[in-house]
């Protein structure tokens, strides 16, 4: 039974399309828009909030998107235990709406970073990573301009003593550099959970790398876990 995909649209979102395409056209799941102004997600098995400029990114990104009628119910289905999965400006909306620790800067270069990026695996052991190994390289594009993960130290020594960085970024041989960072955030993170596991937030774009025609798949690994998961609670 395929797994419901629901693709959360914001005024500004440009990366909608990108994930419908991956979830639906690539791997044949059942994936449908859901509009920021609908009050309801409806049946779904995984809420991605994808990639974009959501509101133009007025006074910072996602601020004012955590606010849209659809988040609330977002919100809802995260407490409740549904997937989650927020890329790039979708990243920056769940730490707006507080399903994710930190914030999200601007890039220390004050440049906006758009290349192919290798990541480290740092934890294999969750809905969004279970297809991939510990230490695992993969190389995932980026395409941001606020992408530099910033928390404070006690938020960073939490998040570190509960496994919840998923990736860092690294050189090709799996060092965690700063010359390897792209936008100088904390502890070279690029992607985590949140306590429960459920909620994920990655600034590189997956969605953008699971076809091989496209220059690489290491993208397949995130959408095949998630799929591999969801099968797993089915059955």
């Amino acid at each position: 039974m395929p797994a419901r995909f629901g693709v959360v649209v914001f005024p500004g979102s440009n990366c909608d399309h990108d994930a419908y395409h991956a979830a639906h056209h690539v791997f044949d799941q059942e994936t449908r828009f859901i509009w920021h102004e609908e009050e309801s997600i409806g049946d779904v098995d995984v809420v991605i909030v994808p990639g974009g400029f959501s509101y133009g990114d007025y006074l910072r990104s996602g601020a004012v998107a955590r606010f849209s009628p659809v988040m609330q119910d977002v919100v809802r289905f995260a407490e409740e235990g549904g997937l989650v999965f927020g890329i790039c400006n979708g990243f920056q909306v769940l730490c707006e709406a507080g399903l994710l620790p930190g914030t999200l800067m601007r890039n220390e270069s004050l440049r906006f970073v758009c290349k192919d990026t290798p990541l480290r695996v740092e934890n294999a052991d969750t809905p969004f990573t279970n297809g991939l190994t510990e230490d695992q390289v993969v190389t995932i594009p980026i395409s941001h301009g606020e992408g530099r993960y910033y928390a404070d130290e006690d938020v960073l020594a939490r998040i570190e003593a509960h496994d919840q960085v998923l990736f860092r970024y690294s050189t090709a041989d799996g060092e965690v550099t700063d010359d390897a960072n792209p936008n100088g955030s904390a502890r070279g993170i690029a992607g985590l959970v949140n306590e429960a596991g459920n909620v994920c937030g990655l600034m590189p774009h997956p969605e953008r790398c699971v076809e091989s025609l496209l220059g690489g798949d290491d993208g397949r690994l995130i959408f095949e876990s998630l799929l591999a998961h969801v099968s797993t609670v089915a059955a």
